[in-house]
């Protein structure tokens, strides 16, 4: 049985394959061993700067090998990490340091230039992580041995923060034990190997790190980290999965919606792409159906999760062909994951009845750090039981059971408006829209001010107004056609990859 998230990589990669290939950032490679040494180095000094463990360090860097070496050297010292977006502004970057406090932040030149530059250094310890990366060893292997053995599951691992709905950002606490069991589940469903190479595209701040690291650590597959200028633009990045045989990937649907869009796949052949996850957003099938079109022999999964469930709590095998504007269910619950689905009575609906998403399991995190008021209004008594207690997450997501058992995401209550007397999903409306051929990518904002459904969308057509109204009139109900709609040339992304609505909402209302 795991207790820490180290037993991993200490009776995985670094027992059965020590000397492989085990991160590739650019130009630089570190196989597994040299991942253990520079890690209990940098573990030693953060031991010897502070007083006891069980504490947040932060690492502030951009995405590269030294914030792996970080967060292993964290979790070897006794305490979580928590890695700060290295694109945030000022003001957030301040606000997510006084909200977690980290003891230490850990960063390289570039950070310790910006964190200078933007006056943040007062009153916190920060250490340059070069200072670890030598061959003398810096441990005692003892010392760390001791620490790690103090440790038990229920101690937090990790923090992720994401966007909060105050315009404060939520600090999510992950333990050991939430985590062990995501990925536990994840190792003994899909099939991964030291032979698998890992296209890494998201940010190390964001969940589906997680994933990529521990399997990696586990089972010895490479993290290929995938640089930035190759992100950029759609072919280069189609270009970098095949010019390094990357095997799975485990990306946020937005880029794939414009590899599709641009039909790279045609000409370029990623037959050793083998799986293929998506999370965070919604994959219009219409492009679903083009990546399976292309990669027949990948295994698709789609899977759902807030961040207050370690990573993800449902999952669907792509097993079936969808019509475009159709819905991709988020399928089944992951292993010793339930979900209920609550009416407004708190009652348990009926298949076919939407109502909102709430989880129970020993996958909930320990909820937000520093914020117990906000944790309490979402981390509830089960209103099933009143016989003991238990926590349940309400995750705000409105959904239901299709007459597969399957069940399928409708959108978000905060999503769901009145107009015209009506109520309406925003989600139906934008599906609707990304099934025109015509449409690239699509949002659907409600300014409820002005009582008006906007729809932002990308095109390479010259598509006026009407022209969309009447397209979309064969879909959707006249109550639900935009009102007000506009063409930009590029849907803003927050750095997650994902639709940033926020601005959006600010540009367009």
């Amino acid at each position: 049985m795991k207790i820490n998230l180290l037993d991993y990589f200490n009776e995985g990669a670094l027992l059965n394959f020590p000397n492989k290939l085990a991160i590739i950032d650019g130009d630089r490679k570190l196989s597994f061993k040299e991942l253990e040494h520079y890690s209990k180095n940098l573990s030693s000094q953060i031991g010897n700067h502070l007083q006891s463990s069980g504490v947040p360090v932060a690492v502030f860097m951009p995405k590269c090998a030294e914030v792996i070496i970080s967060n292993l050297a964290i979790l070897y010292s006794g305490n979580f990490y928590t890695n700060f977006d290295f694109n945030s502004p000022k003001d957030r970057l301040k606000t997510l340091i006084e909200s977690i406090s980290p003891k230490i932040i850990i960063t390289n030149q570039e950070g310790l230039n910006l964190l200078k530059e933007f006056h943040l250094l007062d009153a916190i310890l920060i250490m340059n992580v070069k200072e670890a990366l030598i061959d003398k060893v810096l441990y005692s292997t003892s010392v760390i041995s001791k620490t790690i053995t103090k440790k038990i599951d229920t101690d937090p691992a990790c923090i992720i923060s994401t966007s909060g709905s105050t315009g404060i950002p939520k600090s999510v606490v992950l333990s050991h034990r939430n985590i062990i069991d995501f990925i536990d589940w994840c190792i003994d469903t899909f099939t991964f190997n030291q032979s698998d190479v890992i296209g890494s595209l998201s940010p190390f701040h964001f969940d589906i790190y997680i994933l990529e690291l521990f399997v990696s650590l586990n089972q010895g597959s490479v993290i290929h980290i995938i640089p930035p200028k190759e992100s950029f633009f759609p072919a280069d990045l189609v270009n970098f999965l095949l010019k390094n045989s990357i095997t799975f990937i485990f990306w946020v649907p937005t880029i794939m919606v414009n590899i599709s869009n641009l039909d790279i796949l045609d000409a370029i052949n990623l037959s050793k792409l083998k799986k293929v996850f998506f999370a965070g957003e919604v994959f219009p099938a219409k492009h679903l159906n083009y990546w399976r079109t292309k990669l027949p022999d990948a295994k698709f999964v789609n899977l759902y999760g807030p961040i207050e469930i370690a990573v993800d709590c449902t999952y669907y095998v792509v097993n079936r062909f969808f019509e475009d504007g159709e819905s991709v269910p988020i399928g089944k619950p992951c292993r010793n994951t339930d979900i209920i689905i609550l009416d407004n009575n708190n009652k348990s609906v009926k298949d076919g009845e939407q109502g909102e998403l709430c989880v129970r399991g020993s996958s909930l995190s320990l909820g937000y750090y520093n914020n117990l008021d906000q944790t309490n209004k979402v981390f509830v008594q089960n209103p099933l039981i009143n016989s003991y207690p238990e926590k349940i997450y309400r995750t705000g997501d409105l959904v239901y059971r299709n007459t597969h058992g399957e069940i399928m995401f409708i959108g978000r209550k905060d999503f769901q408006i009145k107009h015209m007397g009506y109520r309406i999903e925003l989600l139906e409306i934008e599906l609707a829209a990304l099934s025109m051929h015509e449409v690239k990518n699509a949002c659907i904002l409600y300014n409820n001010a002005l009582k008006q459904i906007i729809m932002v969308f990308e095109s390479d057509y010259d598509l006026t107004n009407t022209s969309i109204r009447l397209k979309l009139s064969s879909k959707l109900p006249k109550y639900m056609l935009p009102t007000n709609i506009k063409k930009v040339d590029l849907i803003p992304r927050n750095s997650n990859g994902k639709i940033d609505r926020q601005k959006l909402l600010l540009e367009f209302l």
